[in-house]
């Protein structure tokens, strides 16, 4: 499909003939493929899926590959050893390295499907929490399941409106606002986008921005970090709405930390008032078209902490007998807490446990911390997400090693053969790597793997 006419009359006009057609040129060109590596569980081991180029320059876990491999059959992949994300979204954790983040709490406010959420898992580390937050409750679904996979234990994914989450004010550390967009800069990858493009969506997007960035502000504490990323090219989406921003945020905006850009990135810097910008154009980078923009809350913002109103009490604690139990499953239980939600057990990390039961009260949450899962007669039966913690005590379970074909048809939920496997609960892995329950009865297996993500292709 051609580029809409009115988006290469546009970018002819503000980019100049020659610099307008070069970028043309190059949405109708192939992309690059990249992925990020999980460093909660890559050793430095191998991928053998994977044919890595080179490194992805401003990402320590970015890879670009040589070519685009079946990921659907991959078990490594199945098992959250990387996520496949674009590389120039991937720049968003090089905004963050000037920031103390150990320990800080993030809002991902538009958070689906999971790319930069699972990033900013990484950088805020173990005693650390990221909210990610997505409205569209199926959009929600696939970012949970990403999230259970990455397997940080340190995500609590919800469901609100942007104006519910960040009725917790001045909360947050770091706010980013990947925004809803007319996603100009993935005409290269999808038609979609290039069929659903119109002016009229442009003016919608951009009002819709505005008012995210009205709410994503009031949850940031002064002297915290926002993120303003889309990936489209017009201004109006991009510059302009942070010129919108300062004209009622004003003088409580203030620079971020200057950002180290190496020239042979191809990575177009630039200002709008305190905001530093920086436009991706895949003619010049190697990636599809970004806009990522970051800037500071004044310390003399003020505006008091507080978390809303709490509607309902849904988390339990677990009696000590419980407890004790549970500990076996994870490495280190004197760092979390153990509670009780609808029946299901949770692991959270203590620092953030205050955290979590507040915005457990207040807003719909769909996955927190690690689901360990439920209690029959003192002795756990483990969830699905467990499998997938980085942090799983693989001490508490027998371990199943399934060769690469059986490893597929096990997540296909196919029949498992028993010879391989203890009687009772195993944790099935390949390669080493985890991918979920089975349970052996005598000669029959249970495949536990949840129907939900099954691979349906052959």
């Amino acid at each position: 499909m051609h580029l809409p006419e009115p988006f290469v009359r546009r970018v002819l006009d503000e980019l100049g003939e020659a610099e307008g057609r070069a970028l043309c040129a190059a949405l109708d060109g192939e992309s690059p493929v990249s992925v990020r590596l999980n460093p909660a569980k890559c050793d430095g081991g191998t991928l053998p899926a994977l044919s890595v180029a080179r490194a992805v320059p401003w990402c320590a876990e970015g890879r670009y590959l040589e070519t685009r491999p079946s990921f659907t059959l991959d078990t490594d992949f199945h098992a959250g050893m990387y996520y496949v994300q674009e590389a120039s979204s991937q720049f968003v954790g090089h905004l963050l390295g000037g920031v103390s983040l150990e320990g800080a709490r993030v809002l991902d406010l538009c958070a689906a499907p999971g790319g930069k959420t699972t990033l900013y898992a990484s950088l805020v580390g173990e005693g650390g929490l990221v909210v990610a937050n997505e409205i569209d409750r199926r959009r929600a679904s696939v970012l949970a399941d990403n999230v259970r996979k990455w397997g940080t234990g340190n995500i609590a994914v919800t469901t609100s409106e942007p104006r519910a989450v960040c009725d917790f004010e001045a909360w947050f550390d770091v706010v980013a606002v990947d925004a809803p967009c007319s996603g100009e800069g993935m005409f290269r990858k999808d038609d979609t986008a290039r069929e659903e493009w119109s002016e009229a969506n442009v003016r919608l997007c951009a009002a819709r921005q505005d008012a995210i960035l009205r709410e994503a502000w009031r949850a940031l504490k002064p002297g915290g970090t926002i993120i303003y990323s889309t990936c489209t090219f017009n201004r109006d989406e991009d510059e302009g709405s942070l010129e919108r921003m300062l004209a009622w945020a004003g003088e409580e905006v203030v620079e971020a930390p200057e950002i180290a850009v190496d020239e042979t990135w191809g990575i177009a810097c630039g200002a709008v008032g305190p905001w530093r910008t920086f436009r991706f154009y895949p003619h010049r980078t190697c990636g599809e078209g970004f806009f990522a923009a970051v800037a500071c809350k004044s310390f003399d913002a003020g505006g008091r902490s507080r978390a809303p109103k709490a509607r309902r009490d849904v988390v339990a604690p677990v009696d000590r007998k419980s407890a004790a139990e549970l500990s076996r499953w994870v490495r280190n239980p004197a760092e979390m807490r153990f509670v009780e939600i609808v029946g299901t057990c949770y692991a959270w990390p203590e620092v953030q446990a205050e955290a979590l039961r507040a915005l457990s009260a207040a807003v719909p949450v769909i996955c927190s911390g690690v689901a360990l899962g439920r209690l029959f007669k003192g002795r756990l039966k483990p969830d699905p997400a467990l499998a997938l913690y980085a942090g799983l005590e693989r001490g508490a379970v027998a371990v199943a090693e399934l060769f690469d074909e059986e490893a597929l048809g096990y997540l296909r939920r196919q029949e498992v053969a028993a010879g391989g496997l203890a009687e009772g609960i195993n944790l099935v892995c390949a390669r080493g790597r985890a991918l979920g329950f089975a349970k052996r009865i005598g000669g029959r297996v249970n495949n536990l793997y949840p129907n939900s993500l099954r691979i349906i292709k052959q």
